[in-house]
């Protein structure tokens, strides 16, 4: 139910006193409920949910290692079950989404795994939708080895991934240090189990034969061929995964070892490793693989790591990627540092909690480029020490400059020069690494995904360009000059900047503006003003603002959906107010749109996906994004208009 039943209105130029009280009623209401929200310690963490795949593969984790919990797999089947697609009938990667082929083949095999009937009308539905896309040897890489493993398909339908690469020298194409850290952490334990061909208990025996429109003993077309660069290196590949027998034992004994020592120092303790699902699965069967005992430390690390994951909700239950606490913390700081007037202690509380989140001196992956660089930054999970995130240390430290640059100075110190150490050659910043350009991979027959690596992006640089410029340092100020060139370059010629990291070209059109923003560029700059007349064509007839996560397939529909969402309203109108628009017509009528939506608890509530993990092939919803975004635009309109009444 919505707080002003669709009236809300901010009728003239100058907010009039009542349009003025509705717009304080509504931020008031929308701070109330995000502070009741508030952890007694003072951060905030909010659920994070994905696609079908993750619940889908914790039950049928728990069936690889004969661990089967009765009760969750059922609380499990029954949200898979829920999410399924009645017009389609399988399951999308996000709300709303067109069939995948591959998170429905892990959905139906989980539900028959747990018990559902093959006959069952929404299994047929499911299992007549794949057969009708190919059936499951058209599956991605992830699938068909999730398939080998349990001998549903032959080992020669999966890419060769042999335990040797973490034996590779650094000048060889393929090296760890190439690929992105979720690629790493998911790499090194998949390519133990890969190696010693690991095969699932599956104490039920259950089969999945049915989803193959050919036996897969007989497919021969598992590879099929993206690019010619892809062809090259599938016939390299396919050679070389021939020579496997003649592997000595010997080197397979030492780089199991090697893997094995790299997965144990990065497990990460109840955060698991690489704080995110698939490599926290995957290390604790390589673990089970490589004999280590069910009560061993190690593997119990790994089962917390995955039950911390689980969001409980009476009879259903599901299972998040990963943990936002630090995104989530700063991002309200953000929003309600906005509202400078009211109790700002919440937002010290907040920022306090994080203090003693930022990771200093742990070693970490990224000091292999930067041997001489010191820490500084935060990871975005509770703990991930090796992998402290850029994005999530920018919004760190702006917000703490902007709360007490002097209380708060030896750790703005150290993130603004960490920040500034990361940054590519090309002065753009990337999400975990710098340089992490080897485009080459992306082609190699395990990267069917495209998502291997971690290049610089237009919204993270933003953050890290804006924080840099508000904090001001003389020696960094190449390094801004270099991010705002950078910048300038990744315009779209619509005007708008691409979002890796939030749905879509209006997350990285705000992104972009608020750090020129920070950075006291001319709000009359022609890209500004591009960015600017783009956001106005493409509001909604109600005054908001939406994007289909379809624009990652189809950029040519940037800025466009079947209906308004609150966050993406949200960001047009803090890119507009930044952008020096904060009176124009289109902002006040955005804001109306906010207050219409508002919920009667004060919040706002979309089921759509907010972001992507990897563009066209995982997605996000981040449930925090309805709550302090939305509050975070009002703040600022509230904070423009006031001083304009003054």
């Amino acid at each position: 139910m919505n707080r002003f039943g669709g009236t809300a209105t901010l009728s003239s130029q100058q907010v009039s006193p009542a349009s003025k009280t509705s717009l304080e009623d509504g931020l008031t209401a929308a701070r109330d409920a995000l502070l009741s929200l508030q952890k007694q310690d003072g951060h905030w963490c909010f659920p994070l949910e994905a696609d079908c795949t993750i619940p889908a593969e914790y039950v049928l984790m728990m069936h690889f290692m004969d661990d089967v919990d009765v009760d969750l797999e059922v609380r499990l089947a029954r949200f898979i079950r829920e999410k399924q697609d009645l017009e389609h009938g399988g399951w999308p990667l996000y709300y709303g989404g067109h069939f995948d082929l591959s998170c429905t083949i892990k959905a139906y095999y989980a539900l028959k795994i747990v018990g559902d009937s093959p006959d069952a009308p929404h299994m047929m539905r499911a299992r007549a939708a794949i057969l009708k896309h190919g059936g499951a040897a058209r599956a991605n890489v992830f699938t068909r080895i999730l398939l080998a493993m349990y001998g549903q398909l032959p080992w020669r339908g999966v890419p060769f991934v042999p335990v040797e690469i973490i034996l590779l020298p650094r000048w060889f194409p393929f090296h760890l240090s190439k690929i992105a850290y979720w690629s790493r952490t998911v790499t090194i334990p998949l390519s133990i189990l890969c190696s010693l061909k690991a095969r699932a208990v599956n104490p039920r025996k259950i089969h999945v034969r049915e989803l193959f429109t050919v036996p897969p003993e007989e497919e021969r077309d598992y590879f099929p061929v993206r690019t010619r660069l892809n062809r090259l290196f599938l016939i390299i590949e396919r050679t070389a995964s021939l020579f496997e027998p003649l592997i000595p034992q010997a080197l397979r004994r030492i780089a199991i070892r090697r893997a094995e020592h790299w997965i144990v120092e990065r497990l990460n303790g109840e955060c698991g490793l690489g704080g995110i699902f698939p490599a926290i699965v995957n290390a604790g069967e390589a673990l089970a693989l490589l004999g280590y005992a069910y009560d061993h430390p190690y593997r119990d690390q790994c089962r917390q790591a995955l039950r911390g994951l689980l969001v409980e909700e009476g009879q259903r239950a599901w299972c998040q990627p990963c943990t936002s606490p630090v995104w989530d913390t700063v991002l309200t700081c953000l929003a309600m540092q906005e509202s400078a007037d009211v109790d700002q202690k919440p937002v010290r509380e907040a920022l306090d909690w994080l203090i003693p989140n930022q990771i200093l001196d742990a070693p970490a992956d990224w000091q292999e480029d930067h041997p001489n660089l010191p820490g500084g930054g935060w990871a975005f999970q509770y703990a991930n020490p090796h992998y402290p995130d850029l994005d999530d240390t920018a919004a760190v430290a702006w917000a703490l400059y902007q709360a007490d640059p002097q209380a708060y100075q030896g750790s703005i110190v150290r993130a603004a020069d960490w920040l500034a150490g990361m940054q590519s050659r090309d002065g753009g910043f990337a999400a975990f690494d710098s340089d992490n350009t080897y485009y080459y991979l992306n082609e190699i027959p395990f990267a069917d995904h495209g998502a291997l690596l971690d290049p610089p992006t237009s919204d993270v640089t933003a953050r890290c360009t804006g924080f840099l410029s508000l904090y001001g340092e003389p020696r960094h100020k190449p390094v801004v000059e270099r991010g705002l060139a950078y910048l300038f370059r990744e315009q779209e010629p619509c005007g708008a900047w691409f979002g890796r990291w939030g749905s879509n070209y209006i997350y990285g059109t705000w992104s972009v503006m608020e750090a020129f923003r920070l950075a006291r560029v001319d709000t009359g700059h022609l890209a500004i003003r591009r960015a600017v007349q783009w956001l106005k064509s493409v509001q909604r007839d109600d005054g908001g603002w939406g994007e289909s996560n379809d624009t990652y397939f189809e950029p040519q529909h940037a800025g466009q959906f079947e209906r308004s969402t609150s966050f993406q309203t949200a960001w047009a109108l803090l890119a507009l107010m930044a952008a020096g628009d904060g009176h124009s017509h289109e902002v006040r009528r955005g804001i109306e749109y906010l207050l219409r939506e508002q919920g009667s608890d004060g919040l706002w509530n979309d089921p759509w996906f907010t972001a992507p993990g990897f563009p066209r092939v995982f997605y996000l919803r981040y449930y925090g994004y309805t709550k302090y975004f939305p509050l975070w635009a009002l703040a600022r309109f509230h904070t423009l208009t006031r001083k304009t009444s003054a």
